[in-house]
């Protein structure tokens, strides 16, 4: 069955944790619950962030996380997608694609000149596929 992609609902709040949770373990990235909190209402506000979920049978098997912002190179912003993932026991069904085009999509509606995101470089399996929807840029992150 094909997963069904729509907006985050406050509704999807258990179901998105355990994602959620999952998505941290993966990035060695554990967080405090007033984040996790934060950045759920964040989503389902829609005013800085959106979120979309892929659904199965009633059951949350995946998400993405965007948001716009300005540009000094461009008089459209940028979309950047800076959370994705899929259950690990969906993993190669489609659904990470999807989840791309769908932001894609939602870029292009609102006029978005560029949507970006980041990878660590130990993810081969994801980068495979982001390799076949995007150009891989030569850029290097920094952060403090």
């Amino acid at each position: 069955m094909a997963a069904t992609l729509r907006r985050i609902a406050a509704h999807d709040r258990a179901a998105w944790d355990t994602l959620w949770d999952g998505y941290c373990a993966f990035y060695r990235s554990p967080l405090e619950t007033r984040i996790s909190d934060l950045t759920f209402a964040r989503l389902c506000d829609g005013a800085d962030m959106l979120g979309f979920v892929a659904e199965e049978d009633g059951v949350l098997v995946g998400f993405a996380h965007i948001l716009f912002h300005a540009s000094t190179w461009s008089e459209h912003g940028y979309c950047y997608l800076e959370d994705m993932y899929v259950a690990p026991e969906r993993r190669g069904s489609g659904i990470a694609r999807a989840l791309i085009e769908r932001v894609y999509a939602e870029a292009d509606a609102r006029g978005a000149e560029r949507v970006y995101w980041h990878t660590q470089e130990y993810n081969a399996p994801a980068r495979s596929l982001y390799d076949t929807l995007a150009r891989r840029t030569s850029f290097v992150v920094y952060r403090r």
